[in-house]
């Protein structure tokens, strides 16, 4: 049996004003999502481990996602949250430098009102390259209308691996704006050091679906993103993720699972296939396990 870990999951302990992106609709969110509620998904679909990634732009959120780490062996990373312009980033990283488990950061880019103001302060550019120096992963997280903003941002941060997010959001919902982050992928892989996340696409659909299974259409226009971010990054640097517990809003895990294996045994051989569900994730993230 081919190895699974899930490179993109979150937990918390909801709260409205920490999580103020969890808003009507989202039943199934506004509550505590934790390693015991994500086992089962797990179990189910044989992921043997997976990365936590940050859901709240606070302080506190870095040291509750290891704090579960700690208590809980099927999380293998964290992708953390940390102001990445502060001055004194450099001291907070040293604090967390026994954390074997702490793999990178991630800023919720999307919901910034300028992404180009952020991505070009130079303060924050240090931040990145700082964390690059030491080896942590940044996680770019945009819509496909930002991705043109990051660009430049992207290429000059080449010392250590950048994660795009999610694919960076495909306009799904709007077919006309889809040339332009299909454009945009393509500059962004052609940068050798960025790699991709399969995830997070369920939700960029129109969702809810009646009884949570997919629409034929819709499971057909996922794969057809899927199919540009092979033909863009290329397999050895596509990474599985289910954005759980997220992708709950349009589809169980199971089905999120499915999407993903249907169109991975049919587009990549068995070794592209063991790098897709783990490899890639283990050797991009620097995951301490064998």
């Amino acid at each position: 049996m081919i190895r699974k870990i899930d490179s993109h999951q979150h937990f918390w302990h909801f709260d409205s004003k920490a999580f103020p992106w969890i808003g009507p609709g989202m039943a199934v969110l506004a509550q505590d999502r934790g390693p015991d509620d994500y086992a089962p998904a797990m179990q189910a679909c044989g992921v043997s481990g997976s990365i936590a990634v940050q859901a709240r732009t606070e302080a506190a959120e870095t040291d509750y996602l290891l704090d579960l780490a700690a208590r809980h062996a099927s999380i293998v990373g964290v992708v953390g949250w940390v102001d990445l312009a502060d001055d004194t980033l450099q001291a907070q990283l040293e604090a967390w430098s026994q954390q074997p488990k702490l793999r990178g950061f991630r800023h919720i880019l999307q919901d910034e009102p300028d992404v180009a103001q952020v991505v070009n302060n130079p303060a924050f550019r240090r931040g990145v390259a700082v964390l690059q120096r030491q080896q942590l992963v940044y996680d770019v997280l945009v819509f496909a209308h930002q991705m043109p903003l990051v660009i430049d941002f992207c290429r000059t941060h080449d010392a250590h691996w950048l994660v795009l997010d999610h694919l960076g959001k495909p306009p799904l919902k709007h077919p006309e704006q889809m040339p332009l982050w299909v454009q945009s992928l393509k500059a962004l892989a052609a940068l050798p050091h960025v790699v991709c996340k399969l995830s997070g696409l369920v939700t960029e659909t129109a969702w809810p679906y009646p009884g949570g299974g997919l629409p034929g259409t819709v499971q057909q226009s996922l794969w057809d993103c899927f199919d540009q971010a092979l033909d863009a990054f290329g397999p050895e640097r596509l990474l599985f993720g289910s954005d759980w517990p997220v992708c709950e809003l349009a589809a169980p895990y199971p089905t999120v699972d499915l999407l993903a294996h249907t169109w991975a045994s049919q587009r990549l051989s068995v070794t592209e296939q063991t790098a897709f569900w783990a490899g890639n994730a283990i050797r991009y993230y620097q995951l301490p396990i064998s």
